[in-house]
């Protein structure tokens, strides 16, 4: 019995070894998803399809990395769209904004393999080349990031509290530590984030720990929180415990939740409440309109 105890407890190590080991090696393939399965990393459609006017925007990370970018301005006839929107199409007509688009380094367009340091980086130069242009006024600049993007775009406006007007999360994780324990509940042990109960003792060995919790609290902007609450890949308490620590030093700061939002189309369930909210926010906090009250924000979008 003892014998055969021993091969299982060694079998288990070998196997649980090799899954670390897979998972270290692969771990960017995980966090990372340039080209979705079965698709080419070639964009499928353009805003030209979309009947959109764009520019195509070519930069230079600060470490001459070539990205990919579309820069899409908001025109007069936008609101007479009649065919099937899109949701950059719908967030132009509802939102009446221009919209920039990044390519994050080996991701579209753009060469390069991604990672947290370059990405933060990528995301810069994009901001940086916003402040160069003189079609738009820089004083009103949003940063919207959703999934991974709320994470770069948490960096970016802690990194720049006088150029990024404003910050709007939309199913971000608290960070790739924590999300590692929901991929694969095992590894809650073992990695995890400043709310972990483990012992964390593998935490170095992730390259890209992306974490959002540790720097949403350093956001001097307004932030708007936006939380599916039917994602099916980050779990909503994630958006609740980054608004809360947020919420901590920070006064403007609004979360709103959709009952049936998913990780991936919380736009387009959520409906006309959706966008409101978002207009609602950018109302009173970006446009040169006076402030209302916290509590009438909440009233009208609830």
């Amino acid at each position: 019995m003892f014998s055969y105890l021993s091969a299982l407890a060694y079998l288990v190590g070998v196997v649980a070894a090799a899954a670390l080991a897979l998972l270290v090696a692969f771990q960017e393939r995980l966090v990372y998803v340039p080209v979705l399965p079965g698709l080419s990393k070639s964009y499928a459609i353009t805003p030209a399809r979309l009947r959109l006017a764009y520019e195509d925007v070519w930069l230079h990370s600060a470490d001459g990395v070539r990205l990919h970018a579309w820069f899409i301005k908001i025109f007069p006839d936008c609101t007479d769209i009649a065919h099937r929107l899109e949701c950059v199409r719908i967030m132009l007509q509802r939102l009446h904004c221009n919209i920039f688009l990044l390519s994050y380094r080996g991701y579209g367009a753009s060469d390069g393999d991604p990672s947290q340091h370059g990405i933060i980086m990528d995301a810069q130069a994009a901001l940086d080349h916003l402040f160069q242009r003189n079609d738009i006024d820089t004083r009103k600049i949003i940063v919207f990031g959703r999934s991974l993007g709320g994470a770069v775009g948490s960096a970016l406006a802690k990194n720049n509290p006088d150029k990024v007007s404003a910050l709007i999360l939309e199913n971000t994780f608290t960070s790739i530590l924590d999300m590692a324990g929901v991929l694969l509940p095992i590894l809650k042990w073992f990695i995890g984030g400043g709310g972990s109960k483990g012992p964390k003792v593998l935490n170095f060995l992730v390259r890209s720990p992306w974490s959002t919790i540790d720097i949403i609290g350093q956001v001097k902007q307004p932030i708007l929180f936006l939380s599916g609450l039917q994602d099916e890949m980050v779990p909503p308490s994630h958006m609740q415990m980054l608004y809360q620590k947020a919420a901590e030093k920070n006064s403007r700061c609004l979360f709103i939740d959709f009952p049936t939002g998913m990780h991936m189309d919380t736009w387009l369930s959520g409906g006309d409440r959706y966008w409101r909210t978002i207009q609602l926010f950018l109302d009173q906090y970006v446009s040169q309109t006076k402030d209302t009250e916290r509590r009438t924000f909440e009233r009208k979008v609830s």
